[in-house]
């Protein structure tokens, strides 16, 4: 479920965010969605290098490259982002439940 929330940026990232939206021909919001997913996979991969995801650098690097042309289907498109997102659900799921067992220890 998506929800609203009011974000103030640097003049430098609205410009790389509105040319990501240009290139990948999707919303700015798609664009914060998508960009937002790899950094944190990005974060918690070194925050936890035990954790293995399935949307490694080099697939989402392929798929970026593979986005940016014109002659991919937008169904892969959507399942290339769906995957993402998933990811990235699954990713900080993970990083919650190690803070979660970490406060825990804390307090015992």
């Amino acid at each position: 479920m998506l929800k609203r929330h009011q974000v103030l940026l640097e003049d430098w990232q609205v410009d790389y965010i509105q040319n990501i939206a240009r290139v990948y021909d999707i919303s700015l919001s798609e664009a914060l969605r998508i960009i937002f997913s790899i950094g944190t996979l990005c974060a918690i991969s070194i925050l936890h290098p035990e954790y293995k995801s399935g949307a490694t650098k080099e697939k989402i690097k392929l798929a970026m490259k593979e986005c940016a042309s014109d002659k991919i289907p937008v169904a892969k498109k959507h399942s290339w982002v769906s995957n993402l997102y998933f990811e990235g659900r699954k990713a900080v799921e993970y990083r919650l439940a190690k803070l979660k067992k970490q406060i825990k220890e804390d307090l015992c």
